[in-house]
């Protein structure tokens, strides 16, 4: 599963990466980023990416009330296709979820290390996520995400048997995107081929309420 990660990379360096450029963007390092808290998402309108915050935690269009996004901030590569949650999500609402790192825990006797982990070359790439809007009563909405996992690499196998689908290449990002071909970014679910780094990192991760940059030293 993926339930904590990072996004601490600069303005500049966002937008190179994944070709947009919004004006007025305001981007902070976010170390920490926990169920439920906004995320960052890219989403393709017509031609062009936008960027758009999301509430982590999926919340489908016909739920009666929005506390079941708390159970869906992952989807499962294997059953997208078959669960009413994330059907029409994984078909229609595919979105990109920026991140430069995830951590995972290790149990060692009576406690769980956390453990960061990121490309070899420390790079950011995104998450492969599905995104639906769900409507209160009242009028009010709620734009909410999911990030995909599938079975771990030999990477974070030792520590998990499910990891988040990882695009770290720009046209496997497109074709995520792309809904012209649907076909084609059904092929993207699977395990991270590219090389990883794993490293043990404070416990003051565990509570989501600390997001500071000595979260992502080694320890």
């Amino acid at each position: 599963m993926c339930g904590r990660f990072t996004l601490t990379i600069d303005l500049l360096t966002f937008i190179e990466l994944f070709q947009i450029e919004i004006p007025g963007l305001n981007l902070t390092p976010r170390y920490n980023i926990a169920p439920s808290q906004p995320v960052l998402t890219i989403l393709k309108q017509g031609s062009q990416r936008t960027a758009q915050q999301m509430r982590w935690g999926l919340i489908p269009s016909w739920a009666k009330e929005p506390s079941i996004g708390y159970k869906m901030i992952n989807a499962r590569a294997e059953t997208l296709e078959e669960k009413p949650s994330f059907r029409n999500s994984f078909r229609h609402r595919r979105c990109l979820i920026p991140a430069d790192g995830f951590y995972e825990w290790r149990k060692e006797g009576k406690q769980k290390q956390p453990y960061r982990f990121t490309l070899a070359d420390q790079k950011a790439f995104a998450f492969a996520g599905i995104w639906d809007r769900w409507i209160s009563p009242d009028g009010s909405e709620i734009i909410s995400c999911s990030i995909i996992t599938t079975e771990a690499n030999d990477t974070v196998k030792p520590l998990h048997h499910r990891m988040p689908v990882i695009l770290a290449e720009p046209q496997l990002q497109q074709i995520w995107l792309d809904f012209d071909n649907p076909g084609e970014f059904k092929g993207l679910l699977k395990p991270y081929a590219g090389r990883m780094a794993a490293y043990p990192v404070s416990p003051a991760v565990n509570s989501p309420k600390v997001d500071e940059p000595g979260l992502i030293l080694p320890v």
